[in-house]
């Protein structure tokens, strides 16, 4: 007979002190409405089938069988199926922990290309059974399952795992997110956010970028102009109209931020958007 004994080597590794929240097992029956929206934890979301788009409110991926996506919290996303191709995925929740890939300072969505897809599935597989069938240590095989799956991200995809407590966005920086997701058409100063929060400006402007990468201003415009191109693209209205509902003072100064922001002026966005509707046939 053959036999072949190999040693096991112990290595230092920083306890994640990542703790398992929820996982859920989902399909898309057309029965719900898709919408942009958030949590405070980590996400980790894994196609078992179908193909469709994973959404944030910025950039669109396209998903299929065996992806792993990588929410950080407070990053609204949402996904949707593609006809006749319904997603059916997993979805982990997961507290005490995010990611940063390497190199970045801030952490953000991440893609994984998992190069063994029946061994991840397997793990979120065994871990809805216990959760389905409670029994003695079922929480305990979760959470050393969910280690192993997080260590094999790490392995595989080169990202750093990051303590929550120095990602985490506070009670009041996710007060003013939510207060500009909601309210960017309005007139907002730094001076209406700290009446809304009652933190001192400077603290508030630094807590805020801490969190998002951008300052309450640069978030405010950037959503600004998000929901313009929007309207640029699926509506008929003036320039002038667009730019007073989603809250710029003026026109030119609209026109100046958006060639800006995007290389071109609204109207060659507009036309180069129908332009691609055209190309697609639609």
């Amino acid at each position: 007979m053959s036999h072949r004994q190999y040693a096991v080597t112990h290595t230092d590794i920083e306890k994640l002190n990542a703790r398992l929240l929820s996982i859920s097992l989902s399909r898309d029956e057309r029965d719900w409405q898709s919408v942009f929206h958030t949590h405070h934890f980590t996400e980790l979301f894994f196609v078992v089938s179908g193909e469709g788009n994973f959404l944030f409110r910025e950039k669109l991926y396209h998903i299929k069988t065996g992806d792993l996506v990588i929410i950080p919290p407070y990053m609204e996303h949402t996904e949707q199926s593609i006809p006749d191709t319904p997603l059916e995925y997993y979805v982990i929740g997961v507290d005490g922990i995010s990611f940063q890939p390497a190199g970045e300072q801030t952490c953000v969505q991440v893609f994984c290309n998992v190069s063994n897809k029946a061994l991840v599935e397997e793990i979120f597989s065994q871990m809805l059974y216990e959760m389905r069938n409670p029994a003695y240590g079922s929480d305990k095989i979760c959470q050393d399952l969910l280690e192993i799956l997080i260590l094999r991200i790490i392995r595989s995809q080169h990202v750093i795992p990051v303590p929550i407590a120095s990602t985490y966005m506070t009670k009041e920086c996710a007060r003013i997110k939510e207060y500009l997701d909601s309210n960017y058409s309005e007139p907002i100063t730094l001076d209406t956010l700290t009446d809304l929060t009652h933190m001192n400006k400077y603290y508030m402007a630094h807590s805020f970028a801490k969190y998002t990468g951008k300052s309450p201003i640069q978030y405010l415009n950037d959503r600004r102009m998000q929901a313009a191109c929007t309207l640029l693209r699926d509506t008929d209205h003036s320039i002038s109209a667009i730019s007073a509902s989603v809250g710029f003072s003026s026109q030119s100064y609209f026109t100046q931020a958006f060639r800006k922001k995007y290389g071109m002026t609204p109207i060659r966005y507009r036309q180069s958007q129908a332009g691609d509707d055209a190309a697609n046939g639609s």
